[in-house]
């Protein structure tokens, strides 16, 4: 039991059960990180399966990018109409399908059709695992709980490398099994939501007072439970229906901005070419296929490590002081990365810098971006706020993945870090003068005294 406030007036939480049910919906996370992951391990084999070209190598990786924004525009309407719940579930049930349809893929079309749709899944996981943990913890756990939600994102990412590993010695067809394995997590992941409780903040907006009492009783006390409802009922008062036309408003427009930039930057910043395109960078300095794999192993351990840090951190140091130092640090990292890639310096400084630039971002900009995403939009258009940043998210991250092959080939493998080092120095103008520190604050605070200037 956590307790806060005043002695008159104290306010307590049950800090085992958020942490539970945030846990649970963090779940959709290990799918994006397996999903997100997977590629990285499997491209040498589907080169050779499909005889795939820079193009195709770039549109194959990136069609979960495109499905992505597909479900996550879906799921915003879905979250905003039936709940966070109900789009928890559909996501699991696409995600169980299309890993079983990609392991059985015949040829290319039906591979990236059913990329494609666990990329719906994805998109919509992506977007509704973290609004729904932002809307069941306190504001003094917020950060810390939301960053669960990217540390199972990394720890997918850390599993499906070690699996893939694992497999690459079982033949041609390992790929196979390296997709189809994620059915497992997908069918756990939706046992898991059947049992979560609808957000609190979601029914009181539909009207359904006496259910969201009964949840905010089991995430706090008598005192936490009065004055949260009174808080998100003063926020939905005057608050006109829900469409997508009000996430354009004026009102609303300082937080589309920041949300929007910083979604399209966390991809921008260039991290993803290092998760997805392992193989292709230490191929570029003539490591062989076991040592490309055992680094995405690697980059997946460090991941994990620093995510910790941020999660320690976000709630401590605040929001905008990591992503100052994430983006700077990047910034410089690139650079450094680039040099010594075109002069063809040894494997192990390349792997150094590699995972310096893994552990500047997963303390940064990929947990701290998720947060900030979540907090920022008034309660009553939240689930479309979050969509419509994370659509830019993700059509952000098609860019970015569609791109690295052809840029590689025309460039050189160092030449695109060049430009991800110019795009983390522009990150770090935005974000000095634009973001403001937003840690501490409810989300009705910060919709009534920030976002509205």
């Amino acid at each position: 039991m956590i307790t806060t406030g005043l002695k008159s007036e104290t306010i307590q939480y049950n800090g085992n059960y958020i942490f539970g049910i945030s846990l649970i919906s963090a779940l959709g996370g290990y799918l994006f990180g397996f999903d997100f992951a997977v590629i990285s391990g499997a491209l040498p084999f589907l080169r050779n399966e499909f005889q795939l070209d820079v193009w195709w190598e770039g549109f194959l990786t990136g069609s979960l990018a495109l499905g992505c924004m597909v479900g996550c525009m879906f799921a915003g309407k879905l979250a905003d109409s039936y709940g966070r719940k109900p789009g928890l579930i559909v996501a699991a049930v696409i995600f169980a399908l299309s890993s079983i349809g990609m392991a059985f893929s015949g040829n290319l079309a039906v591979f990236v059709m059913m990329r494609f749709a666990a990329g719906i899944g994805v998109g919509m996981a992506s977007m509704l695992s973290p609004m729904y943990i932002a809307e069941v913890s306190p504001a003094e756990m917020r950060g810390r709980n939301v960053s669960i939600n990217q540390l199972t994102i990394v720890f997918g990412i850390l599993i499906t490398n070690m699996v893939n590993y694992l497999l690459a010695d079982q033949g041609p067809d390992a790929w196979r099994w390296m997709f189809g394995l994620g059915a497992v997590p997908a069918v756990l992941f939706l046992i898991g939501v059947l049992w979560l409780p609808e957000s609190p903040r979601w029914l009181i907006k539909d009207g359904q007072v006496d259910k969201a009492q009964k949840v905010l009783s089991k995430i706090g006390n008598e005192h936490f439970v009065k004055i949260t409802q009174e808080a998100i009922g003063k926020t939905l008062l005057a608050a006109p229906k829900a469409s997508f036309s009000e996430v354009f408003q004026k009102a609303v427009r300082p937080a589309l901005l920041v949300g929007i930039t910083l979604a399209v930057f966390q991809q921008l910043c260039g991290i993803n070419v290092v998760f997805n395109y392992t193989s292709t960078i230490f191929e570029s300095i003539g490591a062989d296929l076991d040592r490309q794999l055992l680094e995405t192993v690697a980059i997946g351990a460090v991941n994990l490590v620093f995510t910790l840090v941020a999660m320690w951190q976000v709630d401590k140091l605040g929001r905008r002081p990591l992503m100052l130092i994430g983006s700077l640090g990047l910034a410089v990292t690139y650079i450094a990365l680039a040099y010594v890639l075109q002069n063809g310096a040894p494997a192990l400084v390349v792997s150094m810098l590699v995972l310096c630039a893994i552990a500047l971002y997963a303390t940064s900009l990929a947990p701290v971006t998720w947060v900030l995403i979540t907090e920022i939009f008034p309660n009553h258009i939240r689930g479309m706020g979050i969509s419509t940043a994370t659509v830019s998210l993700w059509g952000a991250y098609f860019i970015l993945v569609f791109t690295f092959p052809v840029l590689a080939k025309t460039l050189g493998t160092y030449g695109p870090f060049y430009l991800y080092a110019a795009i983390c120095f522009l990150g770090f103008v935005f974000i000095r003068t634009s973001v403001t520190e937003t840690k501490g604050q409810t989300l009705e605070n910060l919709e009534e005294s920030y976002f509205k200037h």
